[in-house]
């Protein structure tokens, strides 16, 4: 197996700009909420491989010329970040445009996938950052890779101010439904002014799901020193696995779910790995269609509760852990929104990694991406600027699989554990 990480198997780059069909114009807006500024030093990465029968016969014009239209209806992702009078960002809808990437790589998908101890979406996505020059970075890469074998990867790189997982796959999923010749909405909600949540007396606690970081003005980076090397793994649970594990760990008056039991799995693994400094408060997010109002297209819309665990973590049994995370989260939205406010949105803070996070994405439509009919063969979402606790993404496997795939994001020395333990321990891989 090749196991380079996949650098120098990607080149050729090359960097153009889309924008929307029409002028939006310079004077709109779109305010970002206070749950949005919670995650600006967030970077969403989704890569979707296709087969060679599904893009044969494209040109990087036919890929394009759909992107007019959809930029048209999703014009605040062409806009780039100014500060109001108070300092408080914002996004100009100036149509500054999308970028769009372009590469080459001289290995098959079949290679690329079957690649070890590396992360599927290195080099596939574009290394985005907001920042220094917050005025003039891009919201929004595209990233359209070629393989040797004719197959092609899209590789989404996608502010976290901008929305959650469910605002980025619907945002990309709208590209293949205009592609395909579907007429778009006429129009979707945005946000003309920068909400903010009304609260009758100040809250007694800071919430435990937030850190602040020490102000970073317009990069909008988590800082590399004094923080380890972050790395990314998949690991693919197959519906019969699933299906094994939830009928032997289970509690005896209730089933436990798949993002309960997987996460209970890797929360007992990190404590295992971890001894003495086990985590005792996790961090989980939930993303769902149904916290979001109609028409709502960008959006940070996650529930981000905290779960405390009164017993040993790495002795627990997993189906105790399970109904932890399924029975005891408390929301903490309200003590986030608060706190992010209190500055009208100008200190910096991270959410996913102030603990160990958990993150459920079961309901993302994932592989609604279609080219040419067809759908993705695989596609996977990752999260860059992980704090130091680190961070595990349940998502769908590929459809009619009914299994999961689970992506750690931890320091790169906990990561090889992580791998052994969960082969020999509990078969995942």
């Amino acid at each position: 197996m090749v196991s380079d990480g996949g650098e120098g198997s990607v080149y050729g780059f090359r960097l153009s700009s889309v924008v929307p069909a029409t002028v939006t114009g310079e004077d709109k807006v779109h305010g970002l909420s206070n749950m949005d500024l919670a995650m600006k030093l967030h970077y969403l990465k989704g890569v979707y491989f296709f087969r060679r029968e599904a893009v044969e016969g494209l040109t990087i014009s036919d890929l394009k010329e759909p992107m007019f239209e959809w930029l048209k209806l999703y014009y605040p992702t062409s806009g780039r970040i100014r500060r109001s009078e108070s300092g408080r960002p914002m996004i100009r809808c100036n149509d500054g445009g999308v970028r769009i990437v372009e590469a080459q790589c001289d290995k098959s998908v079949d290679e690329w996938m079957a690649m070890e101890d590396h992360d599927i979406h290195n080099c596939l996505t574009y290394d985005q950052v907001l920042g220094p020059d917050l005025a003039f970075s891009p919201l929004v890469f595209i990233q359209l890779t070629w393989f040797k074998c004719g197959a092609m990867s899209v590789g989404l790189s996608w502010a976290h101010v901008l929305g959650d997982v469910v605002s980025a796959s619907d945002f990309i999923n709208m590209w293949g439904s205009i592609m395909a010749g579907h007429a778009p909405p006429r129009s979707l909600g945005t946000n003309p002014t920068s909400p903010k949540p009304q609260f009758h007396q100040k809250l007694s606690q800071k919430p435990f799901s937030l850190k602040m970081t020490h102000p970073l003005g317009d990069h909008w980076l988590l800082p590399g020193s004094n923080h380890p090397r972050m790395g990314t793994r998949c690991f693919h649970v197959t519906l019969d696995q699933l299906k094994r594990l939830l009928s032997a760990h289970s509690g005896p008056h209730a089933q436990s779910q798949p993002f309960q039991l997987l996460s209970a799995i890797m929360w007992k693994t990190l404590a295992k790995i971890q001894g003495e400094s086990e985590p005792k408060i996790v961090t989980v997010c939930r993303n769902s269609y149904g916290e979001r109002g109609d028409g709502e297209i960008l959006k940070n819309a996650m529930v981000v509760s905290r779960v405390e665990a009164d017993i040993g973590v790495a002795e627990a049994d997993v189906s105790d852990l399970a109904k932890l995370i399924a029975e005891k989260t408390v929301c903490e939205n309200g003590m986030i929104e608060e706190t992010v406010g209190g500055d009208d949105g100008k200190s910096d803070f991270i959410v996913y990694g102030a603990n160990l996070t958990f993150v459920n994405l079961e309901e993302v439509k994932l592989f609604g991406l279609e080219i040419q009919g067809h759908k993705p063969v695989w596609a996977s979402y990752s999260i860059g600027g992980v704090g130091d606790e680190g961070a595990f993404l349940v998502l769908p496997a590929p459809d009619g699989d009914g299994g999961r795939t689970v992506t750690a994001i931890l320091p790169e020395n906990q990561l090889a554990w992580l791998r052994r333990e969960l082969k020999d321990e509990w078969g995942i891989a």
